[in-house]
């Protein structure tokens, strides 16, 4: 069946020409230019032999007899030159562009090194050096996006799509989409230089929370070859996961390109680590005295560079005063194991609890908080949340709360009975409202759930629940206990891979009657997920939409865009623009239009099962 197009054609007139993808990226360079021959190396001619003078004898026919040569050598003594009119040189004069003896004993050693050539260029030998050409982590042969895709697109258009992405995405499933595109083994446009998309996409990860990725990424290129942006990036993963010393090869190679406080103490910290304690200790005191940060920063970094050397000088942490957390008192003050006030963890931001999630170097309990958001977001996945919860158990030490979630969650999983581990669910998700990081925590619980009548009730958590893991074929299995006009047959309709006939008036009718969400969010939701799936008649989507009061064709630059891309069947510029179009921290912030574009746009490109879960997502949670 074709797409349903709700879209006028006048979306596909536009400035930014897209183009449609190739199976491989032209070449940028004129014909001839592939494979330059290598220039030959210029070699000095030989001098001339000296000029012989013939004497008159033989004629040339005959050999002329040589007398041997001496036996010992003689030594050649050099005049001496001439002193030049006006006497020798003064001592103080300079040959021209070097300093002075003077100038030399005011250099520090970073600029005495960089004077003589000896500052480092690259961290990596020139045979382990790595090209440009692909940067990612994530291969297309393992579930990436086709590297060649952006090749001819317009720079311009993917940097102002990169640039976009600045928070969090209200849905989990499409910050899940978005990190296996940003993390994508790819070649940069024609016109944008390669660093700098890596550096947009580094930027992408962390505005998501997706500090490990943005790791691996920037670690995907030598330090060389980093810019500025690539190095902000870097340097705010490097904090978030508490990797300090991780920033030293691009610390020790730049040097002093750069002289603001932050840096300047990382360089004293990597000095210390290099085995040049003592070098590290000065410039620290000498931070300390001029005052270049706040005092709690340096001492932070006086104790985590003394861990480094065999000094035994102890460093006194004074959170007196201390009004704020920053990255980087977060990040040193988990790095060294010092306790960081209470006051300042309870006003914290949602950061620090994700970033807390990341690090198995901190207590389980003070873990515990950023690992529910990160589950509810797309950071961890439900195995991950698994394995956190397993480890409080095993380990204990933990408030009842999260004791008495472990306890739960182990009886949801290995529960004798059916009942029984329903019952633990149902205690997990909650009475009012339902915890959707719960049902992310006990998606394979309830796959493991017999259908049964007995919990028909249930269905539609259950449903949402294994859903939140794409577990679509177990959720399947619950078809016949959903009964037709229930969330639990909406979802299944969205969720499974393929669907024959599309769903009628009457179905989408009995389903609108039984919504009992605030404006029929829930129905609002489902239509444009059907509609972007084409699984529900146009003629029957413009009634329905219209009944909702909305209107899903309704254009704008970025759905204009967005539909450009999926024509071109261009998957990395569709998912990139999904991401500008799925900011939020709620699902209130998302609009059924929005939806319908995304879901509509990628379910066109190949990322089905990316749209199935999405467009399930919103009716789960709207």
């Amino acid at each position: 069946m074709k797409r349903i197009l709700l879209i006028g054609t006048a979306a596909l007139a536009l400035g930014s020409t897209l183009v449609v993808a190739q199976d491989a990226p032209e070449s940028l360079l004129p014909p001839g230019f592939d494979d330059p021959a290598p220039t030959p190396t210029p070699t000095r001619a030989p001098p001339p032999p000296p000029a012989q003078t013939q004497a008159p004898g033989p004629s040339i026919s005959s050999p002329t007899v040589r007398p041997p040569a001496p036996s010992t050598s003689v030594p050649v003594i050099q005049p001496i030159p001439a002193a030049p009119e006006g006497g020798a040189p003064p001592p103080s004069a300079t040959v021209r562009g070097l300093p002075s003896v003077a100038e030399l004993e005011q250099l520090n050693p970073d600029e005495l090194d960089e004077l003589l050539g000896l500052k480092p260029k690259f961290d990596m030998p020139a045979a382990a050096r790595r090209s440009m050409e692909r940067v990612g982590i994530l291969d297309s042969a393992e579930g990436g996006l086709p590297a060649g895709a952006l090749v001819n697109q317009p720079g311009s258009l993917v940097r102002a799509a990169l640039n976009g992405i600045k928070g969090p995405m209200v849905s989990r499933w499409g910050h899940i989409m978005l990190r296996r595109a940003l993390a994508s083994r790819l070649t940069a446009p024609s016109t944008m230089d390669p660093a700098e998309f890596a550096a947009l996409r580094a930027k992408a990860l962390n505005a998501m929370s997706e500090y490990s990725a943005t790791r691996a990424l920037v670690q995907d290129v030598d330090t060389g070859n980093w810019n500025d942006g690539l190095t902000d990036a870097a340097l705010e993963a490097y904090l978030a996961t508490s990797d300090i010393v991780g920033a030293c090869p691009v610390v020790q190679i730049k040097g002093g390109e750069r002289e603001d406080p932050q840096w300047t103490m990382l360089q004293s910290i990597c000095y210390a680590y290099l085995g040049q304690g003592s070098r590290s200790q000065a410039n620290l005191n000498r931070a300390f005295r001029n005052k270049i940060a706040p005092e709690i920063d340096v001492l932070l970094a006086q104790r985590y560079a003394g861990a480094a050397g065999r000094g035994r000088r102890a460093i006194n942490l004074e959170w007196e005063g201390v009004e704020e957390l920053n990255p980087w008192r977060f990040a040193l003050a988990t790095a060294v194991g010092a306790d960081i006030p209470n006051g300042l963890l309870t006003e914290a931001s949602a950061y620090y609890q994700k970033s807390a999630a990341l690090n198995p170097a901190l207590p389980l309990s003070q873990r515990a908080a950023g690992v529910d958001l990160a589950v509810e977001q797309g950071v961890f996945s439900s195995s991950a949340a698994v394995d956190f919860y397993s480890e409080v158990l095993a380990r204990g030490g933990t408030s009842a709360e999260i004791a008495t979630t472990a306890n739960r969650l182990r009886q949801a999983y290995v529960g004798v009975e059916p009942a029984a581990r329903m019952a633990a669910m149902r205690e997990l998700w909650g009475v009012e409202t339902t915890d959707y990081a719960r049902q992310v925590l006990t998606a394979y619980a309830a796959a493991r759930m017999p259908p049964s009548e007995a919990f028909t009730e249930d269905a539609p958590d259950l449903i949402a629940s294994m859903l939140t893991a794409g577990l679509d074929a177990d959720a399947l299995t619950w078809a016949p206990f959903a009964p037709q006009g229930g969330e639990g047959w909406a979802l299944l309709v969205l969720a499974q891979p393929s669907r024959n006939n599309p769903v009628s008036s009457a179905q989408f009718d009995s389903f609108y009657s039984a919504d009992e969400s605030e404006e029929y969010r829930k129905s609002q939701m489902f239509l444009a997920g059907l509609a972007g799936l084409d699984r529900i008649e146009p003629s029957d989507a413009l009634e329905f939409a219209d009944t909702l009061s909305i209107k899903l064709n309704t254009q704008s630059r970025w759905s204009d865009l967005i539909s450009q891309a999926a024509n071109a069947n261009n998957a990395p510029l569709v998912a990139f623009l999904a991401g500008v179009g799925m900011q939020g921290d709620s699902w209130d912030k998302m609009t059924p239009r929005h939806l319908y574009f995304i879901v509509a746009a990628l379910n066109q490109v190949g990322l089905s099962a990316e749209a199935r879960m999405i467009a399930a997502e919103a009716v789960a949670r709207a």
